[in-house]
Formats: structure tokens, C-alpha cells, sequence
């Protein structure tokens, strides 16, 4: 896998997690009118918010991964090493 591809991928996996989290903040919050105004209670907003959250982490996770924290240590220490 070239260098291109490689980032090609990363940059999706963080434009998928900040459309998610954007979609899930919206249709959490008119999930929280609706159930604040109509039902009284707030069982189906933690149930859409605990399991949709679970896709948003992950979507995180893929975006943000410690794997790119754990290159750019080693860049920085082949640097020094080189110098």
C-alpha cells in the first residue's frame, strides 16, 4: 500500500466518524424533546444514545487510532537516532 492510499484511508475514517457523531448529536436531541415533552421519561433516548454510541466510539477508534500516535513515536525516534 503506497502513501496516498494509506491516507486517502485515514481521511475517510475521519470524515465517517465526524458525520456520525454529527448525526448522532442531532437525532439525540430531538430524541430528548420528544421524549421530555410526549412520554416523560427518558428510556428511549438512553437506550438510542448507549448503542449508537457504541458505533460512534468505534468510528472514533478507526479515525483515531493509537496506531498513528505509535508512528509518529517511532518517527520521532528515528529522527533523533539519525541525528
Amino acid at each position: 500500500m503506497n502513501l496516498r492510499e494509506k491516507a486517502e484511508r485515514r481521511v475517510d475514517a475521519k470524515m465517517k466518524f465526524q458525520e456520525n457523531l454529527f448525526k448522532y448529536l442531532i437525532v439525540n436531541v430531538i430524541i430528548a424533546i420528544i421524549c421530555f415533552v410526549f412520554l416523560q421519561s427518558f428510556w428511549l433516548l438512553a437506550f438510542v444514545m448507549f448503542f449508537w454510541g457504541i458505533e460512534v466510539a468505534d468510528d472514533f477508534f478507526n479515525a483515531y487510532s493509537l496506531n498513528d500516535y505509535r508512528e509518529e513515536l517511532i518517527n520521532k525516534e528515528l529522527s533523533k537516532m539519525r541525528d
